[in-house]
């Protein structure tokens, strides 16, 4: 990409400097949120399964910035970076992953279950797939409800390959639902590449079923990133109906903490990391915005502080007590 290109990019997506700084930071807070969680696992910190997404940073902070406040996503096991992106707090982040009580599922979800329905993320999911047609009924509450307000369904190329997807996208086609499907194409289903897994070049093609736009788009750039979901998001919004996108894009650990990563070249892994979400972004987009290296800096300094804190905030927490174990779980009704 020419600078001349990088400049009208900058211009058609019609952002601010100070909204770039912010998606920087929330990019970068990503980043160094899964890195730590990586560190700490690894010391034998953290229970259970852990599944992080450093290096897809772009796409949920690009299409976040398309939504409104009280828009709705759907996320996946690999959903720390959505919960971020959409404004869930750092500190009950940390701590349900912890499994303490003063995380944002009391410490019962871990990982792969932080929900926030009062930040609009609906939840993250161990089953792959199932966040989709959870996405579908939210779109379809607010079509029912003629609320304005759209439903994000994020998911990877494995989930395409699951009877969920197509399901969920033929409901809201065929409904005009106010839907955004968001594939986070790494490449890799467990270790399952997509060169093996699909017939067709694309996921995006696949939108040609169900007769709904499917755009490709650069994952590793937050600013095409942004641009897509924009258009997508104000077609969902004006009752056009769903829109499917795929964003190239590549998870840098495993698909779980501890795997092995046997299945990948050295070259892919490269080149890769030559695309860095960050780097596109410090080298390409920020000089034209006049952000300058050091602020860049500053930023990255004030999110590592902010990660140590959220770190000891989960480490002070109490852990759950025995006679808590049901209670959030079953609903009681009184009878009038």
């Amino acid at each position: 990409m020419t600078i001349d290109s990088v400049k009208v990019a900058a211009q058609l997506a019609g952002l601010s400097r100070q909204q770039l700084l912010s998606m920087y930071e929330q990019m970068r807070t990503i980043r160094t949120f899964e890195d730590k969680l990586h560190e700490l696992f690894a010391a034998g910190d953290i229970p259970g399964f852990v599944h992080l997404s450093a290096g897809q940073e772009a796409v949920p902070v690009g299409v976040m910035a398309a939504l409104a406040a009280d828009d709705f996503i759907t996320s996946t096991h690999r959903g720390h970076g959505h919960c971020i992106a959409k404004g869930v707090d750092l500190n009950s982040m940390l701590a349900e992953i912890y499994g303490r009580t003063t995380g944002i599922c009391k410490g019962k979800g871990g990982s792969m279950h932080i929900a926030d329905i009062d930040k609009g993320m609906l939840g993250a999911n161990g089953i792959v797939g199932a966040g989709l047609p959870l996405g579908v009924g939210a779109a379809l509450s607010a079509k029912v409800r003629s609320s304005g307000q759209v439903c994000v369904c994020f998911f990877s190329d494995g989930a395409s390959n699951q009877g969920t997807f197509h399901e969920a996208i033929n409901m809201a086609s065929i409904w005009d639902l106010p839907c955004l499907f968001i594939c986070e194409n790494n490449k890799y289903a467990e270790s399952t590449s997509t060169d093996y897994s699909m017939r067709v070049e694309n996921i995006a093609d696949r939108a040609a079923a169900y007769n709904i736009p499917g755009i490709v788009v650069d994952g590793q750039s937050m600013i095409d990133v942004y641009r897509v979901a924009t258009e997508a998001v104000e077609r969902a919004r004006s009752g056009a109906g769903p829109s499917l996108i795929e964003a190239k894009t590549y998870r840098y650990y495993g698909h779980f903490e501890g795997d092995a990563m046997t299945y990948r070249t050295e070259e892919e892994v490269n080149h890769f990391h030559e695309r860095d979400p960050l780097t596109v972004f410090a080298e390409q987009f920020a000089p034209q915005a006049e952000i300058s290296p050091q602020d860049l800096l500053d930023i990255d300094q004030q999110i590592e502080r902010r990660i140590q804190e959220a770190v000891e905030f989960a480490h002070s927490s109490p852990l759950p007590q025995s006679e808590e174990c049901l209670t959030d779980v079953y609903v009681n009704y009184k009878s009038e």
